[in-house]
């Protein structure tokens, strides 16, 4: 302005007011406010995001993929029948079950202990990952585990219908091998949690595809999955193979929010493009996950990508905002077309309508209401 016969009065206005617009508080505060604001409503809603990867991962997440026990059931099994061999008797069976699986925490595991507390204690426990457990009980060797584990010593037509007859109503079905001969098999049954068919629900209405990832038989997991909703099923698949299968569906363009709880889960959640750990979860699955659900309620499932998408909306308008007023005021201001005080209002706005933007995230709701 001094060198186009501009007077040092009308330079100085035109400098501070360009200065003043300039200010990058409006853009500052656009990112941090809106994230702060999430957070806060995410923890009232049962909902801890560990950051920009949780909220930037939702943006394009088409497939939801859902582990069985513990996530979409109870995961408090019960044993509901057991099955033995001519020459066993039934309560044997269990004892023998109950003393090996006692070394283990899966789920299964748990429960077939529990149903028998006094057993014998067992020597040389090992424990074979998606497969079962082995261990010496009374000086006899006891494996017990899947079907196809125990399968390869050859199973009687009694031991064959039992496990038909239980994996038909969803249960999850053990055998019991003592010294190389298969002698009984276990029934465990777990409940479907009542959020699990709503969750679901809510999911297929937002156009979301769904799929239940579990190391389950087949059978089960088909009931399972019928009882709430889910159409796409993969089963009998090993700890290591989750990962596998979430790769494959990430190979096939699908961009994928893995929901789990157990150590077998850690790795697939750590994989997927969003994983979202239960909260009651093992401290494996919590610490690999994007998203912790802090209430074992699977409705939170579509809120928490509800909200990390509102999350995302609110920053992008906050920057397209802060960026938009830079850009439009600056030149009316180095024009000399904006007195300081304007100016400094404009700023003042700009930064009130930021955070101001950022604080409709606290009326975030249920997925019902919005």
């Amino acid at each position: 302005w001094l060198l186009t016969s501009g007077g040092a009065n009308q330079a100085v206005s035109a400098a501070l007011a360009v200065l003043v617009i300039a200010c990058p508080c409006a853009l500052g505060l656009a990112t941090p406010t809106a994230m702060m604001v999430a957070s806060g409503r995410g923890a009232q809603l049962g909902i801890f995001l560990k950051g920009h990867r949780a909220l930037e991962a939702t943006r394009a997440v088409d497939t939801v993929v859902f582990d069985k026990t513990g996530t979409l059931t109870t995961g408090r099994l019960t044993v509901s029948a057991v099955t033995a061999e001519q020459g066993w008797d039934g309560e044997e069976v269990l004892a023998l079950a109950a003393a090996v699986e006692a070394g283990s925490e899966h789920a299964v595991a748990l429960a077939i202990s529990a149903s028998a507390p006094h057993h014998a204690p067992v020597e040389d426990f090992r424990s074979i990952p998606g497969r079962g457990v082995s261990g010496v009980v009374g000086g006899r060797t006891v494996r017990v585990g899947k079907p196809a584990w125990i399968a390869a010593s050859g199973l009687s037509p009694t031991l064959t219908a039992a496990r038909r007859t239980a994996e038909s109503r969803g249960e999850t079905v053990v055998f019991v091998e003592v010294d190389g001969r298969p002698c009984g098999a276990v029934a465990v049954s777990d409940t479907v949690k009542d959020s699990a068919a709503d969750a679901v629900a809510t999911l297929h209405a937002r156009g979301l595809r769904t799929v239940l990832l579990t190391g389950d038989n087949p059978a089960s997991a088909a009931a399972v999955a019928g009882q709430v909703g889910i159409d796409e099923v993969i089963a009998d698949v090993l700890p290591d193979g989750k990962v596998d299968v979430i790769e494959q569906l990430r190979e096939q363009g699908r961009v994928v929010a893995m929901v789990g709880d157990g150590i077998n889960d850690g790795p697939a959640l750590a994989c997927a493009d969003l994983g979202m750990a239960i909260g009651r979860g093992t401290d494996v699955a919590i610490s690999a996950a994007d998203v912790v659900l802090v209430r074992d309620d699977l409705t939170t499932v579509p809120v928490a990508l509800g909200l990390a998408a509102a999350t995302m909306r609110t920053i992008r308008v906050n920057l397209v905002w802060a960026f938009g007023y830079n850009v439009a005021a600056i030149p009316i201001a180095a024009a000399g077309l904006l007195n300081p005080l304007i100016a400094g209002a404009a700023m003042a706005f700009s930064s009130f309508f930021v955070v101001s933007n950022s604080l409709r995230l606290r009326n975030f709701g249920s997925v019902m209401n919005r």
